[in-house]
């Protein structure tokens, strides 16, 4: 329960920051922004159903704000320590998030991904 709460608190306080720095971001993604994107999938990430509406509606809007190969390297880093640092994350999952949301990715959501090969 105490860790449900946190992780609403911090998905909530990512989301605030990306909507602050939005206006003042340059084009570069930020790890900030893929967070906010993606709170909304960390139950079913840990094996709950959906995933949900706003979590397919994050990762359309994370796939539309990687344009550029820096975009979409920068989005596989953050994404990368995430997936390394979340307990409890069921990487299957987290692998086949962005097809069952009806996009796709040029790298699986995983520890083990070479960012450095995203173009």
């Amino acid at each position: 329960m105490a860790c449900s709460s946190a992780m609403k608190l911090v998905s909530a306080m990512m989301l605030c920051i990306v909507v602050i720095t939005a206006p003042y971001a340059a084009e570069a993604l930020t790890c900030g922004q893929v967070s906010g994107n993606l709170g909304s999938c960390m139950s079913y990430l840990k094996g709950g159903p959906g995933p949900s509406g706003p979590c397919c509606g994050g990762i359309k809007r994370l796939n539309g704000l990687a344009q550029t190969p820096q975009d979409r390297q920068t989005a596989c880093g953050c994404l990368k320590q995430a997936a390394g640092a979340i307990t409890g994350l069921n990487y299957n999952l987290a692998a086949g998030l962005p097809g069952k949301c009806g996009v796709s990715i040029p790298y699986p959501i995983s520890p083990k991904t070479d960012c450095s090969k995203v173009h």
